[in-house]
């Protein structure tokens, strides 16, 4: 429960940044604010360490999701779209402690149904399934 909450507020805090451009501690301080004070605490950690890392390493993930994205560039997805397949390729492939595929993948898709359009779960989980295949 308090990595889903952790990856909701890197998706938050990336999706600022992309739109305002303003920096990760910035983002990632009002993105905590708009959660439960005391699951923004716990989560506190994972969010800060993802957040950073998915800056780190955005061009490399960047190229990765363009690689499986046929027909799409990642300038071209929605900035929610992007942003889910950007901390899913991180933690799957990135981070200093990688997610098992099947568990990053699912919790993409979950963060999908809640912040995405209807057709984002599907469009997420197409992209993801490929790269780990």
């Amino acid at each position: 429960m308090i990595r889903r909450v952790a990856r909701e507020i890197v998706l938050q805090s990336m999706f600022q940044i992309d739109v305002s451009g303003c920096e990760v501690e910035q983002a990632l301080t009002a993105a905590m604010a708009e959660h439960d004070a005391k699951e923004a605490e716990q989560a506190a950690g994972y969010a800060k360490s993802v957040l950073e890392g998915v800056v780190a390493e955005l061009q490399a993930i960047d190229l990765k999701i363009s690689e499986y994205a046929i027909d799409w560039t990642v300038e071209r997805m929605s900035t929610t779209d992007r942003n889910i397949l950007r901390v899913a390729v991180y933690e799957i492939f990135f981070a200093e402690e990688k997610i098992a595929p099947g568990v990053a993948i699912n919790e993409a898709v979950e963060i999908a149904k809640l912040y995405g359009s209807d057709e984002s779960p599907r469009f997420i989980n197409g992209i993801l399934g490929k790269m780990v295949r």
